[in-house]
């Protein structure tokens, strides 16, 4: 048996609730009120992102001796359900700046790319975004085309990226391109490479016009005759591949904490509805068909929680979080979609209207099916985790 001492679960209990407790704080104060207006809008919400720099949440995963946080992968998930049930919007932008490229560049980076990169990072002096996926190339990652030529002195690359995160707002980019071609395997030959945004020949596209997730900035990246020194490789050339999945593990529970966090906030907007919503002389809580739904939804938040929690508690104990992972995005994104919609229809015709809240939170939980992979991908990873646990 493993023996704890409570006094230190104690502190690190505080510490986490002293974390959570800002994360939520701000979001209440800084960016809920004002998350309608920059869904409707379209707008980059720049300044709050800054000021979260400020705080460390652009640190929250780094380890300390790179000034970041260092915090522990469940007080980060609980801090992202905090900014995500005020906007999710600002939520993804954090959690791809703090889940692949701070992970991929920590785990695989050199000292030298460290002080240059990570640092001013984890310090919320850069943002960073994460460009894998292509118009032909989204959940088959071997089909990318985007490549990177070695001329003798440095790394030529060429290709465009597609729905990149933080895309023309981010200062630095993590770019995965097709170094060397491998008959036995599509997914060999693939590497990560640090690009400055403003390195001559990066040109991000316009802003996708999108369902949800209005005020995060999503676009192509154009990368022509992009010319990097050998220093801007990270890690081993060819081992792309790996890294990134050792990585989407993180970012996939970054995107369950971003579903529940939705999820939670149209929980929390239904029941006060349906407490003040009168007809036939009654609330509508009173009535069983809503009360019923009110429980299912209440249901499947905790469910989802309680899942992204284990898995966390999981990598904290160093074990391999590749199933729960995937387990806790998928169900979780599907709790989003499931408890939003019935949020809508709680509130019936008003659920439908943009003067309401719900309708945005219906649009922004879509999305949590489709990106860091699709539900079809996670129910992929988790039957061929569940195969290869019984060989």
């Amino acid at each position: 048996m493993i023996m704890t001492n409570p006094a230190e679960e104690m502190v690190d209990e505080e510490r986490r609730r002293e974390f959570v407790e800002v994360a939520r704080d701000f979001a209440q104060r800084e960016i809920a009120p004002h998350a309608a207006e920059w869904d409707r809008e379209k707008t980059y919400p720049a300044d709050v992102v800054k000021q979260l720099g400020e705080l460390g949440f652009l640190g929250l995963l780094a380890s300390e001796e790179f000034d970041g946080l260092g915090l522990d992968p469940l007080t980060y998930l609980m801090i992202m359900e905090e900014i995500a049930a005020a906007d999710a919007s600002v939520s993804i932008a954090l959690s791809v700046h703090n889940s692949l490229p701070s992970y991929i560049l920590e785990s695989f980076g050199t000292p030298e790319q460290h002080e240059q990169w990570l640092r001013p990072m984890a310090r919320g002096e850069v943002l960073a975004a994460f460009c894998v996926s292509e118009a032909d190339s989204g959940s088959d990652v071997g089909s990318l085309r985007t490549r990177a030529e070695w001329n003798g002195s440095s790394w030529v690359l060429n290709g465009t990226k597609a729905w990149v995160t933080n895309g023309d707002v981010a200062d630095l980019l993590l770019v995965m391109a097709r170094t060397s071609d491998d008959a036995s395997s599509r997914t060999r030959g693939l590497s990560f490479f640090m690009v400055p945004a403003d390195t001559p020949g990066v040109e991000p596209g316009k802003a996708e016009d999108k369902m949800g997730l209005r005020a995060s900035r999503t676009t192509q990246l154009a990368l022509t005759n992009v010319e990097l020194g050998p220093q801007h490789l990270i890690g081993e050339e060819g081992k792309g591949f790996r890294y990134a999945m050792e990585g989407l593990d993180r970012g996939r529970m970054g995107v369950a904490a971003q579903a529940i966090g939705i999820a939670r906030q149209a929980l929390e907007h239904a029941v006060k509805y349906a407490g003040e919503r009168k007809q036939f002389e009654k609330p509508i809580k009173d009535f069983q068909g809503i009360g019923f739904m009110l429980a299912d939804m209440a249901t499947q938040v905790s469910a989802a929680r309680a899942l992204l929690h284990e898995a966390a508690r999981a990598e904290q104990r160093g074990e391999d979080i590749t199933m729960r992972a995937s387990m806790a995005k998928l169900f979780a994104s599907e709790t989003a979609v499931f408890v939003t919609q019935r949020a809508v229809q709680i509130f019936g015709g008003y659920g439908y209207m943009r003067d309401y809240p719900v309708e945005r939170l219906l649009r922004d939980a879509k999305v949590t099916e489709i990106y860091e992979g699709t539900s079809e991908v996670q129910r992929i990873v988790i039957a061929r985790e569940l195969y290869s646990s019984h060989d």
